[in-house]
């Protein structure tokens, strides 16, 4: 059996950082005079309580992680989290049910989005900003994840993004601290900068605070049952839509461009692909709504690249019921649900790096039909791509498959119509939020799914922000051997 105290001691770490984080939410409802901050202060008191003395039963303990102590720690994170983050659903006013609690904080330490919340309009201010910190803790949660955890793990094509494999990395950001250290400061420097643009475009502080902290974190919580189209102003609608990209970009390409290399971030294939698909796919919507809906051009631009950067980024905002648009939208907005962002981003999805591989593999192989005797290798971003990497990617891509169908199949057996079962796990899993259909489309909520409907869709959205395999991998019984 793995030594399990390293583990233990960094999950205490973690919990007492997020209790400190519940006496945020409690000084505004104290603010407010909303007596849910009683709720927090509870809350704040048995997390630190329970994570001080992890740290403290465990210390000394420390060192450098094993792949099997990398992978229970990576899963452990993610399970344990939403439990302490459910208390303050639990005993607030929302009074929400155990299940209901622990499917809200799932969805907000995933970034997904996916709310059981109705009558948010009226909700204690407190549990507004506990769910805008939850999504902007498990967005730099993501983000570090993405860059120092899952390529060591070699999951999914991750590998490709070992921080010691770039050219210029290790001449800026020699050590795994400081780039730590950097992704943080540009997390909360684009955070400030859009709350302040927002409060700039005429929100209020608690309101701003919130949509930019689920804004970079593409997670997509608001204050309002009508999520951002509450504002109905063009200027929110073009601000948050510029910092959901900002938030989809890799941040450590961002590190060089802020250290005075700004090419290095428009030069990578990656993320001229994602901006491509983004313009093609928004030119696609809006020439919709302009010929067959009836938009003006500026109405159809606006709300086409609203909409379309919140679900292809996994942010999950809306401005307005685009299940209303049509048969063609709504298959666009599915397809689109799956692709996501970039790696190394607060974005869910495939991810982009993915499909590229892809596209560069079968083209290879094309070729190598024509021309048996040539020699033909993938490519990415202007590198060879290892047997090992594309290998990773197919597996990862036909896993995601696998699972979409049976979480589809598991959904239906509960009660639930094929639409709503086929993008509740396919939300679920590329962590975007809202589904399609009525019950929980941009106009619903998750709340009148069955239990066991909210517990598979709860596992849908760990297993897709932990990229499948570093849950699965729990249950091979070579794991556990010595």
């Amino acid at each position: 059996m793995p030594d399990f105290r390293p583990i233990l001691f960094i999950i205490g770490l973690l919990l007492t950082v997020f209790g400190l984080g519940m006496l945020v939410p409690m000084i505004v409802d104290l603010a407010f005079s909303n007596r849910d901050w009683l709720v927090f202060l509870g809350g704040a008191g048995s997390t630190v309580f329970i994570g001080l003395g992890l740290v403290l039963a465990n210390f000394g303990t420390t060192g450098n992680l094993t792949l099997r102590q990398a992978f229970l720690l990576t899963a452990s994170i993610w399970i344990i989290l939403p439990l302490f983050a459910a208390i303050p659903f639990i005993f607030s006013d929302l009074n929400l049910s155990f299940t209901d609690a622990y499917f809200e904080a799932m969805s907000g330490v995933t970034t997904t989005g996916a709310t059981v919340i109705s009558g948010l309009d009226t909700a204690p201010p407190g549990i507004l900003l506990w769910r805008g910190l939850l999504q902007w803790f498990g967005g730099i949660g993501i983000v570090v994840m993405a860059v120092a955890v899952l390529p060591m793990l070699q999951i999914g094509g991750m590998q490709i993004f070992k921080v010691e494999s770039f050219d210029t990395s290790e001449k800026i950001l020699p050590r795994a601290k400081q780039l730590s250290g950097m992704i943080m400061a540009v997390y909360i420097g684009l955070t400030a900068v859009c709350a302040a643009a927002l409060m700039a475009a005429g929100l209020g502080p608690l309101d701003a605070g919130v949509h930019a902290m689920t804004t970079i974190a593409t997670g997509g919580y608001s204050t309002s049952d009508s999520s951002v189209g509450i504002f109905d102003s063009a200027l929110v609608d073009a601000i948050v839509t510029l910092f959901m990209i900002a938030g989809s970009l890799p941040f450590v390409l961002m590190i060089l461009a802020l250290r005075g290399k700004p090419l290095s971030l428009w030069r990578d294939s990656q993320v001229q692909v994602f901006l491509a698909i983004l313009m093609v796919i928004c030119g696609l919507v809006a020439a919709w709504l302009v010929i067959l809906k009836g938009f003006d051009i500026p109405s159809a631009l606006r709300y086409a690249s609203f909409n379309v950067v919140s679900i292809l980024t996994g942010t999950g905002y809306s401005t307005t019921d685009y299940g209303q648009w049509g048969a063609f939208s709504t298959a666009i907005f599915f397809m689109v649900m799956f692709i996501g962002g970039c790696a190394g981003s607060t974005s869910c999805g495939i991810k982009i790096f993915r499909f590229q591989i892809l596209f560069s593999t079968l083209h290879a192989r094309i070729k190598r039909l024509s021309r048996p005797h040539g020699v033909f290798i993938p490519h990415y971003n202007g590198r060879p791509v290892a047997d090992t990497v594309t290998s990773s990617v197919m597996s990862f891509l036909f896993l995601f498959l696998i699972t979409l169908l049976l979480l589809s199949f598991a959904l239906a057996a509960t009660g639930l119509d094929p639409v709503t079962a086929l993008s509740g796990a396919g939300t679920a899993l590329a962590n975007v939020g809202p589904g399609l259909g009525d019950i929980i489309g941009p106009a619903g909520t998750f709340g009148p799914l069955p239990d066991m409907a909210k517990w598979l869709l709860s596992l849908g959205m760990l297993l897709g922000r932990l990229e499948l395999f570093t849950i699965f991998i729990l249950f091979t019984p070579g794991f556990w051997r010595v």
